[in-house]
């Protein structure tokens, strides 16, 4: 059985990556492992392809044991040693009149730009394009289709095989399970039973309570293998676990802002407790600038405000910060022409192309990038999220949680009405209702600061 982001000999190889990434010495590893006859690349998967012999997984295991043991830089241990590297935040507004409109919009939004980018995750910029030109929708305007998808397109870019069955126009009957729904469920859970003195005991709980192991990816999966065996937060995050810095942190927090309107600092200080479970450095920043993006979004007047707002969710000396700097940079010059969003993710490939496509950084510098670019509107903010490539559905539904809490009324049609309300999961008590979902988020918002 092949068992992926979680096997010895895979994690190693990602472990080199970023073991050199944190200036860690990694060249007398690497040396033996290769000696051995292990494969140093990273698989784009997370899975190579035969599981190993025994003797090479031990050596995986001792070699890992070797890498955690390498001092590195330690990060905060404490939400007072966290703020204390925040910028000043600024005001915000107080919640709107509309407040529990846009909570419900910011569902709505999350879901729809999650669903758009479900069919072709993991398919690079090349293929997305191509896809979309082979069945007349480029530039990306609506839902996905196979209906016209020649062959040859199709067995070149074959798309993503979990969510294909349910996410592309023609067989769209609501919002399918995805684990980009599933952590805001969960989230919502959480406060519900401890409220906002939560602990990240309290967050691992709740995983093993209610979160199917096979549901979860990447950093979380190796998390909750350290859970059960028993390893102490922060442990939880490190031991034999290569993917501290990617995504996955980040794609669960945008409840923790929703209920937080305008209170950035109180949905970091949140996502920090919930992130430091399984992630470390930019992995619990990019967690941070989420729930600070959507903690500013149910309240901003405008896309500017909730991006300049979520920067003091962020150290301004941290990788994240800028990312994050760069996306915006490169939105300002944009002016939305196919050429420019084109010239502008090129720039972004350029300096984050190295990164594996789920990583923190380069994702984080596209959301930014769509963010900034598509100036409210909901289309185009997703599509760009989603045509930049890398872990397409996460960004579309970060971007989408943003944009469609700033103006619920302006998603669209083509764009809700496939969701028809309501939202599959793999958390107990299965399907949810959208409307349920935001009037118990909007509950919750009487515990913020």
């Amino acid at each position: 059985m092949r068992l992926t982001w979680a096997q010895p000999e895979d994690l190693l190889a990602h472990e080199l990556v970023q073991s050199a990434a944190e200036g860690k010495d990694v060249a007398a590893v690497r040396d033996r492992w290769v000696a051995a006859g292990g494969d140093p690349v990273p698989a784009v998967s997370g899975a190579g392809a035969e599981p190993a012999t025994p003797p090479l997984r031990a050596l995986a295991r001792e070699l890992l044991d070797e890498l955690d043991a390498i001092p590195g830089t330690p990060g905060p241990a404490t939400w007072a040693e966290a703020e204390a590297l925040l910028p000043p935040a600024p005001a915000l507004p107080a919640a709107p009149a509309s407040y529990a409109a846009r909570v419900e919009g910011a569902w709505l939004g999350r879901a729809a730009g999650c669903l758009l980018g479900k069919p072709v995750e993991k398919i690079p910029r090349a293929g997305i394009e191509e896809i979309l030109r082979a069945t007349g929708r480029w530039p990306l305007d609506r839902y996905f289709t196979a209906v016209g998808l020649p062959d040859d397109v199709a067995a070149r870019w074959p798309w993503n095989r979990r969510s294909a069955p349910t996410s592309l126009e023609e067989n769209i009957a609501g919002m399918p399970e995805d684990d980009d729904l599933n952590y805001p469920i969960l989230a919502l859970a959480l406060l519900e039973k401890h409220g906002r003195a939560f602990t990240t005991d309290d967050v691992a709980q709740l995983w093993l309570d209610n979160l199917p192991a096979g549901r979860t990816f990447t950093a979380e999966r190796v998390a909750y293998r350290n859970i059960l065996d028993a390893r102490p937060v922060p442990e939880t995050a490190t031991h034999h676990n290569p993917f501290r810095e990617w995504i996955g942190a980040l794609i669960r927090t945008d409840l923790l802002g929703w209920v937080s309107p305008g209170d950035v600092p109180g949905a970091a200080r949140l996502a920090w407790t919930d992130a430091r479970l399984s992630h470390t450095g930019d992995g619990i920043w990019g967690a941070t600038w989420a729930a600070g993006l959507a903690a500013a979004a149910v309240v901003a007047d405008d896309v500017e405000q909730v991006l300049d707002a979520a920067s003091a969710a962020v150290p301004a000396d941290s990788g994240l910060a800028a990312a994050v700097a760069l996306g915006r940079s490169l939105g300002r010059e944009c002016d939305g022409s196919e050429p420019a969003v084109r010239a502008g993710l090129d720039r972004i490939h350029e300096a984050y192309g190295h990164l594996h496509w789920v990583h923190t950084l380069n994702n984080a510098a596209v959301v930014a990038f769509a963010l900034t670019v598509g100036r409210g509107v909901f289309g185009p903010s997703v599509a760009i999220a989603v045509t930049a490539g890398w872990d397409t559905d996460s960004a579309a539904a970060t971007v989408g949680g943003v944009v469609g809490a700033l103006a619920p009324d302006a998603i669209g049609e083509r764009w809700t009405a496939p969701l028809d309300g309501r939202i599959a999961t793999s958390l107990p008590g299965g399907e949810q209702r959208i409307a349920d979902l935001a009037a118990r988020t909007v509950a919750l918002a009487g515990g913020a600061s």
